[in-house]
């Protein structure tokens, strides 16, 4: 416990959702700022389209690796000692790689760096373990969902600014995002309450920190099973998304960091809207399974639509339309969280980042490649869109498995999802 005094937690305030959603909105804002420009960055030290989708599949790759083994250690640290020290160990971590990443000459350089800041945080599992902490388990998929909120506002707000600062310098939204870190460290020390009690607390056990361990622990949880693959599968489609989303729209539309910024915004906007208001009300008329279900159905059309795309603004459009594609992850959250322990709800929404941090691993893996394939085509050629056909295959995948899941359980799993 004393490897945590400095991070010793706040006894003058009680731990509620306007604290950490300040914290997730911060937290969002600085990682929505390298997003538009972490691209033009690696192509900086680049000399082809094919070399730079290359590069950068191996950038993204090399935090998701550190990440997926890092982020159940921190979740069962959590579990240990408490949510706050680990999110300021994350934003630490943060700020220390964005520092560093502006101040790269070479390539290797990006890849070390980005294997150091993807051990040390694991800030979106121990922020979903801290809701779960502190709220009941029927109203958790509405929280999970004012959580999601906060990470589309920052979406709004931190793209939007990196694609601005980017037209400027490419280096500079790295600096401003290391700062915006540093901000959200001085928060969390100042203020940010600690949501885990002494008495719910549980020792630390290097066994149960093991990825493979903390995988296996979440599939035999009653309620999940599939529904592990489930998250797979579309985190996978979600981040070969992310990881291509600039490349191929500058592939495809010829757009830069300011228009992929403003991209980005959009999605941001479309979820603060659907899991900041119409989440709750439509909680109130289908259970969590359902609207995964649905979730899972209108994601799918999207990413083909996206792939299908011929002009810009065809981008935005599909963006607008897909809202249930919004309400996914925070009711396959809710399901699985319900499932746990209260004692281990660090353990087991670690085991999920672990699984998406897996699936950011695995992404570049088939994103750079499918890029690379197309890299050479004009503006507008549909064949372009590879990437987002790959993901729409991968999101009905999921659809079909989670079908099949909630179909085997029957009636009575509406009650035990919730």
């Amino acid at each position: 416990m004393t490897t945590f005094k400095l991070f010793s937690p706040r006894r003058d305030r009680t731990a509620a959702m306007p604290f950490i959603m300040l914290t997730v909105l911060i937290d969002m804002v600085t990682i929505g700022l390298i997003i538009p420009v972490l691209p033009t960055l690696v192509g900086s030290f680049t000399g082809s389209n094919a070399d730079q989708a290359f590069w950068y599949g191996t950038v993204v790759f090399a935090f998701g690796i550190a990440n997926f083994f890092g982020s159940p250690i921190l979740g069962a640290l959590s579990d240990a000692y408490g949510r706050r020290p680990l999110l300021l160990l994350g934003f630490c971590g943060l700020g220390l790689m964005f520092f560093a990443t502006a101040l790269a000459t070479a390539m290797w350089m990006l890849i070390v760096v980005r294997l150091v800041g993807g051990a040390m945080q694991a800030n979106a599992a121990v922020a979903n373990a801290y809701v779960a902490d502190i709220t009941a388990p029927e109203e958790r998929a509405k929280r999970f969902g004012m959580l999601g909120a906060m990470f589309g506002l920052g979406f709004i707000i931190g793209p939007v600014m990196g694609g601005l600062l980017g037209a400027i310098s490419v280096k500079l939204p790295f600096f401003v995002a290391g700062s915006c870190a540093m901000l959200n460290l001085l928060y969390g020390y100042f203020v940010l309450p600690e949501s885990l009690p002494p008495e719910r607390r549980r020792p630390f056990h290097w066994r149960a920190a093991n990825p493979l361990t903390s995988l296996r622990a979440l599939a035999g949880l009653s309620g999940v099973g599939r529904l592990v693959a489930v998250v797979a599968l579309s985190g996978l489609a979600q981040f070969v998304l992310y990881t291509s989303w600039v490349l191929y729209t500058t592939f495809k539309f010829g757009w830069g960091p300011k228009e992929n910024g403003w991209s980005l915004a959009a999605v941001g906007i479309m979820s603060l809207i659907v899991q900041g208001f119409l989440l709750g009300k439509l909680l109130k008329h289908f259970t969590p399974r359902r609207l995964a279900v649905a979730g899972l159905v209108s994601s799918s059309l999207a990413y083909a639509l996206w792939g299908a795309a011929s002009q810009g603004w065809m981008m935005y459009a599909v963006i607008g339309l897909n809202v249930l594609g919004y309400t996914v992850t925070a009711s396959l959250q809710s399901i699985i969280s319900g499932a746990a322990d209260p004692k281990n709800q660090g353990q087991a929404l670690g085991a999920v980042s672990s699984i998406n941090s897996l699936m950011t691993v695995i992404a570049p893996l088939f994103g750079a490649p499918l890029l690379s394939m197309v890299s050479h085509l004009p503006h507008g050629d549909w064949r372009i869109g590879a990437p987002m056909y790959f993901c729409a295959l991968l999101q009905a995948a999921s659809l079909l498995l989670a079908y099949v899941h909630f179909r085997d359980k029957g009636e009575k799993g509406d009650q035990d999802d919730l």
